[in-house]
């Protein structure tokens, strides 16, 4: 039986930065992907990236399908006249001033692996498999974890600040660190606080450390040091958890680039900048997409 709630996406103030003069339009529309980092001083950077292109409020709604930790469980996007949209393709990134939707795919202190299926119409989210079965963490993960849409880490692309390590062929990931344990499908506004640089198997796997704007703590952080200052040790457990989350089924564990130190706001912007542009380019098909959705 399907399952259909209401959630609430884009600001819902006035003014909304967008990528799409209409987000939901079925055949994409990227910004100017000629936009980039000339250095990493956010204040230039950010106002040449983040335009407004629009003035739009979107609601979505999240319709389940199948029941939770079955092989069948689907957490379908529709918009507001009961089409579905891709969580990955169709919610906008940007909504301006260095604020960005972040979309939950699992909530903190939960262990099921829950993912988009990037290889799906509609790319909805569902748990992870492995040789048939449904994919769980070893254990709780200690922060809600998602990611951004209308971003994608190209695998062709070879990073070379980071070990060379090509992307991992999806959307970047957030950890979310708020208080808050959020739910499946929420889509909130965060702003990013540092990132780490994970190398799963000689993939790139960025990891966006973000908060939510209606954190109580949120005004408080606004970068990597201010992490560390109101939210002691939580950079260092975040990368300890990622690093060892695979050994006990008998793994290596995961590396880090960037001297296994998170990068600080400004170069997250610009990961989230450069992650983008691909993802644009994936959509306008100038790069293969494989078994990749675009739909």
């Amino acid at each position: 039986m399907a399952v259909t709630r209401a959630i609430a996406v884009a600001s819902n103030t006035t003014t909304s930065c967008l990528l799409f003069k209409n987000p939901f339009l079925s055949k994409h529309t990227p910004y100017n992907t000629s936009l980039r980092f000339k250095n990493l001083r956010a204040s230039s950077a950010a106002k040449r990236l983040f335009t407004c292109r629009a003035i739009y409020n979107p609601e979505v709604q999240i319709k389940e399908e199948g029941q939770p930790e079955t092989l069948d469980y689907r957490v379908f996007f529709v918009d507001n006249t009961g089409r579905k949209i891709s969580p990955w393709h169709d919610i906008p990134l940007s909504l301006g001033n260095g604020v960005f939707n972040y979309i939950v795919e699992i909530p903190k202190e939960s262990s099921a692996k829950m993912e988009v299926a990037t290889d799906e119409p509609y790319t909805p989210i569902k748990q992870d498999t492995k040789k048939g079965k449904l994919r769980y963490y070893p254990y709780n993960i200690n922060w809600n974890y998602g990611l951004l849409p209308q971003t994608w880490e190209d695998p062709s692309l070879a990073n070379s600040e980071v070990e060379g390590a090509l992307g991992d062929n999806d959307p970047v990931d957030v950890v979310e660190i708020g208080e808050s344990q959020r739910k499946i499908g929420q889509v909130l506004k965060v702003k990013p606080l540092g990132a780490l640089a994970m190398i799963d198997e000689g993939e790139l796997d960025w990891k966006i450390v973000a908060i939510s704007l209606d954190d109580p703590r949120a005004s408080l952080v606004n970068d990597v040091d201010d992490v560390e200052k109101h939210f002691p040790g939580t950079l260092t457990a975040i990368r300890d958890w990622f690093r060892d989350y695979k050994i006990p089924d008998g793994k290596p564990a995961n590396k880090f680039g960037l001297g296994n130190n998170a990068a600080n706001k400004d170069y997250a912007l610009k990961v989230i900048t450069e992650t983008n542009e691909s993802w644009a380019k994936l959509v306008k098909r100038s790069i293969p997409s494989g078994e990749l959705s675009l739909a």
